[in-house]
């Protein structure tokens, strides 16, 4: 639900191959002792990921679909290794991926963050395996910028299961990633800039907008939040995404697939059932927690469950969709809100989605430019039309987002 399908050729799509593995080194902050050493965004590891030169990269973004007129530089790749804090508040850890550009002098790098659209398998995280989301983010830092993809919790080398589509901890995941990185970058040769470019694709489209909001609430003091610029992002759960389910505009295997994902999900952070029976037909009750515990790529999954929502479901829960009240209306409301702040006047806002979109409908974007326009905002939107879906509005709007945000050329 709300987010990229992965098994679409898309940011979120399976990549063809892990990364070799390579060997984690302490960064000499990670063993510095303090009086807060479980502090969130306390680095406690930086692991090497190869380097990648120019023309290599161009090839490779190329190859990804992505366009690569930006790229200047040869860039290193880090999985970055940190402290941060489950939904419920309790200390964990996270990984992500940091990439810099060589040779751009002793100058302040400006940070950007891309965060990744939906992600069912641990092991496709951008810190952890080649694919579109880390090709992005190597395309982004080519530029002359420190490019910063968080895995968020449960994925990655992160312990536990994935709490998707709850926005609070992959913005907590998100910032806490900026504040590692920042300690990361010195022994690194590099220095992190102070404003903050973020953006983000599909459920990194939400994602984006609640760290932009999180950083305009000073979440993350040293930081600023300079530009935002989200792609195709499920804004408004109740209004636009969960409707768009039911009279036609998400398409219906993708519907299964997210709704499948969001319940099970969503009941480790609002109860909504006792056991799975109770909301899942046969034999997919049996099966569906399961298939969602990180370990089961996409492609694995989508086989595994029907292609109607009204094959998934029991009678009782398509009517909760219909009509959501108390735990399950809590769920979808908590994670709702991402537009409805105040950016700083300075803060340019771009919104991209596309009306042929039938994953996360273009109702979603539409209505998150009116919540930020009620704040005295003026988000500009960006459609890139009826014969774009979900992968390829990614795909049109990355050459102009990795223009117009700021670096250092």
């Amino acid at each position: 639900m709300l987010a990229a399908l992965p098994a679409a050729p898309a940011l979120a799509a399976p990549p063809t191959a892990a990364h070799p593995a390579a060997a984690t080194a302490r960064h000499p902050a990670a063993d510095a002792t303090g009086p807060t050493p479980d502090a969130r965004g306390t680095l406690l590891s930086v692991t090497p990921l190869g380097t990648r030169d120019r023309a290599t990269l161009i090839a490779q973004a190329r190859q990804a679909g992505l366009d690569a007129g930006t790229v200047r530089h040869d860039v290193t790749l880090h999985r970055v290794t940190y402290r941060t804090r489950t939904p419920d508040g309790r200390p964990t850890t996270a990984s992500g991926l940091l990439v810099l550009p060589l040779d751009t002098g002793r100058r302040p790098l400006p940070p950007v963050v891309h965060a990744h659209g939906t992600l069912a398998y641990r092991g496709y995280a951008p810190s952890v395996a080649e694919g579109p989301d880390r090709t992005a983010t190597m395309v982004y830092a080519a530029a002359g910028r420190a490019a910063l993809a968080p895995d968020y919790l449960g994925l990655g080398t992160g312990p536990g299961r994935h709490p998707y589509m709850d926005a609070r901890s992959a913005t907590t995941a998100s910032l806490d990633l900026l504040r590692a990185a920042r300690t990361a970058a010195p022994g690194l040769g590099a220095h992190l800039g102070r404003t903050v470019s973020v953006t983000g694709f599909s459920q990194g489209g939400q994602v984006a907008m609640a760290l932009g909001r999180a950083l305009t609430g000073g979440a993350a003091p040293g930081f600023r939040l300079g530009t935002l610029a989200p792609v195709g992002g499920p804004y408004d759960l109740l209004g636009s995404e969960l409707p768009g389910m039911f009279d036609g505009r998400v398409d219906p295997r993708s519907a299964v697939f997210y709704l499948a994902f969001f319940l099970t999900a969503q009941n480790r952070l609002h109860p909504l059932y006792d056991h799975p029976a109770q909301v899942f037909r046969a034999p997919y009750a049996d099966r569906v927690e399961a298939l969602f515990d990180g370990d089961h790529p996409a492609g694995d999954i989508a086989g595994k469950l029907p292609d109607r929502i009204e094959d998934l479901l029991t009678d009782t829960w398509l009517d909760k969709l219909h009509h959501p009240t108390g735990a399950l209306r809590d769920a979808l409301r908590a994670n709702d809100r991402t537009c409805d702040w105040r950016p700083a006047p300075d803060v340019r806002i771009t919104l991209y989605t596309a009306a042929g979109d039938r994953d996360v409908p273009l109702a979603n974007t539409r209505t998150c430019a009116r919540d930020l326009r009620g704040h005295g905002a003026a988000p500009r939107v960006v459609d890139q039309g009826a014969d774009a879906d979900h992968s390829t509005s990614f795909r049109r709007s990355q050459p102009e987002i990795s223009r117009t945000l700021p670096a250092l050329g």
